[in-house]
């Protein structure tokens, strides 16, 4: 895949972003430094460039209700890009798993699942394995504080250690 070229004051801007969320013209201009109209552009290159997806709330779960938080490491039987794809599908039809990576290694995938309570998150899993999808097994953990939660700090990414 391609990648987008970007330069510091286009990090500035994706930082704003991420920190406030939609912000008008000027607001985000004064917060990168840089004059309203260029900083308008840059922003709807990015956007246009698809850099920027979406804004969301990062709302405290736990002060308006319960809810059991569980990591799912899954292995599939077989290794095939179809039984990759039916899997995928699978997972992304399922509200409850707000988070899906495939990894490399010992497993196959690791999923975040959210319910209202634990056996919310085992009829979830009942209906992941009546699916046959071809899971090995899977191995559960579950959450009992969350130590931190955060957004990617972009500019400390894109800073080449190296040079």
């Amino acid at each position: 895949m391609k990648k987008t070229v970007i330069d510091a004051a286009d990090i500035r801007i994706l930082c704003a972003l991420q920190q406030h969320g939609p912000l008008s013209k000027i607001k985000l201009s004064e917060l990168v430094n840089l004059s309203p109209t260029p900083c308008w552009v840059r922003y709807t290159r990015l956007k246009e460039a698809g850099l920027i997806r979406g804004y969301h709330a990062d709302i405290a779960l736990n002060q308006i209700a319960n809810a059991s938080k569980v990591v799912v490491t899954v292995s599939l039987k077989e290794h095939q890009k179809s039984a990759f794809e039916r899997f995928e599908r699978y997972i992304n039809q399922v509200d409850e798993i707000i988070e899906c990576i495939a990894t490399g290694g010992g497993v196959d995938y690791v999923l975040k699942v959210v319910t209202p309570n634990l056996s919310a998150f085992q009829q979830v899993m009942d209906d992941l394995l009546a699916a046959e999808l071809g899971v090995e097994r899977y191995m559960t953990y579950i959450t009992t504080r969350e130590v931190k939660s955060t957004q990617l700090n972009l500019a400390c990414l894109m800073i080449d250690k190296r040079r």
